[in-house]
């Protein structure tokens, strides 16, 4: 099938501000999320925000733009008597070092070196910033080191530490508390890798090193000096709090416990400690160990912000045809399309471009159109009649989380859905009930579930790991609860789809899959993983739809001559011999309802399995 090219249009409105939830003084710009990189001093907190650093007062308010270049800037921090802020930005299409007084001014450019320039912070005397650079590094793959350089101008001058990625200087000048190395994801919680690293502190006089306490390899990111403590942000508790260490003596802290999103990034100054968390601003007093949110709102002649129409046609995806072929469902930019195959337009579904609406799905019977909305501020499903004419139903979701891979039953009445916790869940779409059908052992970045809806809708297959890794087909009766081990994984088995006649469950199998049990063990790089394409026969005494076939001459039949003329006409047997009177016609579709019947006994697999002759390699 051919789909017209459509252009597909949707209207946008702001995203990136939130307004309050309860009305506000119309004369006051509603609190704003999204606030990165906080620093502070004894009147101001500046930040970035839409690729621009804003200051607002110490108890919040609204905040004033700082700078307005076009290009991004980054990891503000203000000098130790607070004048200035020194700034990461690519104005000239090179990350470097930049000042501009705390005020307001021109911003002045220190470095000019065509690698990137990350500032970290400042000199204790204020006379120079100190920023992370892979400038003529001593490590390899140009790992960055840290330098200095005036901020009256001048030349750079390395630090003698060989390597370091972020880090602080003390107030007293004598030591830096810093983290190594970079780190290839930034944002994944709770690695345990050989890319984490302890906080280190160094002397700077004789190179003496102390380490906070540390163990089970958690994550140390971004440390700053208070007096003679050192903050810095860990997710030894499982979640990225803010972590203390007073270095005269030797007291580990936790200062904050927050259960819900990570903290981001800190810094400190003035006495305090600020940190970014779940787009907020807070501000630690390190005295009594309180933290408090500041309200913070941005008001600006954001471009973006303006409402305009935007051309959505080149980033289709989540693609579906309806059941009859005469529409094509997909998800773009947030929004759920429908397109003509021929006649008629566009229609746009959901017309919410402050939400996101994703992994559309068309009902069997054409009615219905499901969908993911996180409008409410948790993912929820909607269900929506399919002409766009009806209000969307909301469906609360138990545990909100990331959904995928919706799909209606064949009947229409049911809905099956994967989730980020690796589960099967099934949805009644008339009384909203959802229970948990199938679930991963184990998390590995991979989604590898892939459920399959049996043509009776009563049954759903997947692919699951086995304690050894490797994958084995499960089926699970939706109404009995009864789950069903198809393969004997001794071969790692995936993509499960059912027969149409319901006689059959197809699948992939790889008998040489070793190697990539372990989705990160890099001995299998040098070798390709192939897979098979298998059937298992679910009802004992069902015969094999790949029984041998031959063609051989039947005869033709008494009183009736050879239309065909001598070496003609040949009927075709294995299969009955019907050729002869009606040709080779594809076996017909069945017909009626179709009831799947999987026959095992106790715990032992009776399947029979069988190779077809496909093969692919990945």
């Amino acid at each position: 099938m051919f789909l017209r090219r459509a252009a597909i249009a949707l209207f946008a409105v702001p995203l990136l501000i939130l307004p309050l939830r309860q009305p506000v003084d119309a004369a006051a710009p509603p609190e704003t999320r999204l606030l990165r990189t906080p620093t502070v001093s004894a009147t101001k907190v500046a930040f970035t925000y839409a690729q621009n650093i804003w200051v607002v007062d110490r108890a919040g308010g609204v905040a004033r733009r700082l700078t307005s270049l076009p290009g991004g800037t980054s990891n503000p921090h203000f000098s130790p008597d607070g004048s200035m802020i020194a700034f990461s930005a690519d104005y000239s299409g090179n990350t470097d070092v930049y000042v501009v007084p705390a005020d307001g001014g021109e911003p002045k450019r220190l470095t000019w070196h065509p690698g990137g320039d990350s500032v970290q912070g400042w000199t204790a005397d204020g006379r120079k910033v100190m920023f992370a650079s892979g400038r003529d590094t001593w490590a390899p793959g140009n790992a960055p080191r840290f330098w200095t350089v005036p901020v009256e101008g001048g030349v750079e001058e390395p630090l003698p530490i060989p390597r370091g990625y972020q880090g602080s200087i003390s107030p007293d000048g004598r030591r830096i508390a810093y983290r190594l190395n970079t780190s290839w994801d930034e944002e994944r919680r709770n690695y345990r890798g050989g890319q984490n690293k302890a906080i280190w502190i160094v002397d700077l006089d004789d190179y003496d090193l102390e380490t906070p306490p540390w163990e089970n390899r958690t994550k140390e990111t971004d440390p700053v000096w208070l007096g003679q403590t050192v903050y810095w942000i860990s997710d030894r508790d499982g979640v990225a709090n803010v972590w203390a260490y007073d270095t005269s003596n030797k007291r580990l802290r936790q200062m904050t416990k927050f259960r819900d999103f990570d903290v981001k990034s800190v810094d400190a100054g003035a006495g305090v400690v600020v940190f970014e968390q779940a787009g907020y601003i807070h501000e630690l007093n390190p005295e009594n160990g309180q933290t408090k949110k500041l309200t913070i709102s941005v008001a600006s002649d954001f471009p973006w912000m303006m409402p305009r129409w935007e051309d959505v046609s080149n980033r289709m995806t989540n693609l579906a045809v309806s059941p009859t072929g005469k529409r094509a469902l997909v998800e773009a930019r947030g929004e759920i399309f429908t397109i003509p195959v021929e006649n008629g337009d566009v229609r746009n579904l959901t017309q919410s471009s402050g939400s996101a609406e994703k992994q559309p799905a068309w009902s069997p019977d054409g009615k219905h159109i499901s969908y993911f909305s996180d409008a409410s501020g948790e993912y929820s499903l909607m269900i929506v009649p399919q002409d766009g004419l009806g209000q969307p139903r909301e469906v609360k979701l138990p545990a909100p989380t990331q959904y995928y891979t919706a799909s209606w039953s064949p009947d229409s009445t049911k809905l099956l859905y994967t989730d980020t916790d690796v589960k099967v869940w099934v949805l009644d779409v008339e009384t909203g009930q959802t229970k948990v059908v199938g679930q991963e052992m184990w998390m590995v970045p991979q989604r590898t579930l892939n459920p399959a809806w049996s043509p009776d809708s009563k049954w759903v297959a997947y692919s699951a790991r086995l304690r050894s890794l490797y994958h084995a087909i499960f089926a699970t009766n939706i109404e009995t609860g009864e789950t069903i081990q198809m393969t004997d994984g001794l071969a790692d088995a995936q993509w499960p789809a059912w027969d149409a006649s319901g006689k059959y469950l197809w699948f992939l199998a790889s008998t040489d899959f070793g190697l990539s049990s372990q989705w990160l063990d890099m001995t299998r790089y040098p070798f390709t993983t192939t897979f098979g394409l298998y059937f298992a026969i679910l009802k004992k005494g069902e015969p094999t739809p790949l029984l041998p076939e031959s063609d051989e001459e039947t005869g033709v039949p008494a009183g009736r001559g050879n239309p065909a003329g001598p070496g003609g006409g040949g009927g075709r047997g294995g299969r009955g011999g019907q050729a002869a009177e009606g040709g080779d016609q594809p076996a017909p579709r069945p017909q009626g309802p179709v009831t799947v019947t999987i026959d095992a006994d106790g715990n032992d697999l009776v399947f029979r399995t069988e190779r077809a002759e496909a093969s692919v390699g990945v």
